[in-house]
């Protein structure tokens, strides 16, 4: 991917109404992780029974693929920026800890919290009742999801199930778009509809092709992704947004601890002004949160 300044357009659309939001990713600039300084209150909330995966250090799973503005790798190819990754920056820091990040795919995660390989996953995870019975969790995000297809496509508008039927859509498995297309599609189905075809990849090259092959009609997942690919190419488009608004959170073993700790970090670099550096620089800035919270109300809930 080449280093360049990238005017983001995100289009939010709601019935025939549209609003744009503009942002500049510098990516040149955001080579480094922004950092903070340690926060001794929320250190003092680590629980003194809580072994580290590795001593010392902070150990994050973040994605593995390039998923911008997520993450991605930097120009020497190896080393993870994004969001993500300084947002695992600033909890690390705020913590007194080194930071370990650890590219993993999205099916490893949950595997990886529950046996203490990660000690916390930054993954684009939003909250939802089922996740909440297996993690822990402290939000940082507002999840947005955005239906996009080909620039081309003489598809105008996803916003409701009827809008989905007969389509074939790329979605995540084991993701809250997945689960909201499904039972999109059970709906339809009831209604005499025809049946939505999920199509599942391995990575965003492959998303990237059966959209422009003409394979897949339209990709359902995050927003800020998909606002950050239709910027850069200019070869898909926003053309609807999920039903649900959810959080994204940090996640972490259930009844562990280390949520509190975490918690108490995210909400330091919010008042200190680093939290919101993060999301504007990686074109954010409409998915802040004012605060974060330990497992808040979620998808299902």
């Amino acid at each position: 991917m080449p280093l360049k300044t990238l005017a983001l357009g995100a289009l939010l659309l709601c019935g025939a109404a549209q609003a744009e939001s503009k942002s500049i990713i510098d990516l040149q600039a955001n080579q480094q992780h922004l950092r903070a300084l340690k926060n001794p209150a929320a250190v003092a909330l680590i629980p003194a029974n809580y072994h580290f995966a590795v001593p010392g250090k902070l150990t994050v799973a973040v994605a593995s693929e390039n998923s911008p503005p997520l993450a991605l790798f930097a120009e020497d190819n190896k080393t993870l920026i994004g969001s993500d990754p300084d947002i695992a920056q600033l909890v690390a820091d705020s913590l007194g800890l080194e930071l370990n990040l650890v590219p993993t795919s999205w099916e490893d995660w949950p595997l990886g919290i529950t046996s203490g390989k990660y000690d916390a996953a930054i993954f684009n995870i939003a909250v939802t009742r089922l996740r909440k019975t297996k993690f822990d969790f402290a939000t940082y995000r507002v999840d947005t999801l955005g239906f996009y297809v080909k620039s081309t496509s003489k598809i105008a508008s996803i916003n409701q199930p009827a809008d989905v039927a007969g389509l074939r859509i790329i979605v995540g498995s084991g993701t809250n778009q997945e689960n909201i297309l499904l039972g999109w599609d059970k709906q339809n189905r009831a209604n005499g509809l025809a049946p939505v075809q999920p199509i599942y990849v391995t990575d965003d090259a492959a998303a990237n092709l059966s959209i422009q092959s003409g394979r897949a009609d339209a990709f359902f997942g995050p927003h800020s992704t998909g606002a950050y690919k239709a910027a850069l190419t200019g070869k898909t488009k926003m053309v609807g947004i999920g039903p649900n608004v959810a959080y994204v959170a940090v996640t972490t073993k259930k009844d562990n601890g280390l949520v509190a700790a975490i918690n108490a970090a995210i909400n330091g670099v919010i008042v200190s002004g680093e939290y919101a550096q993060v999301l504007d620089r990686w074109g954010e800035h409409d998915e802040k949160v004012e605060r974060s919270t330990i497992n808040p109300p979620g998808i299902g809930d």
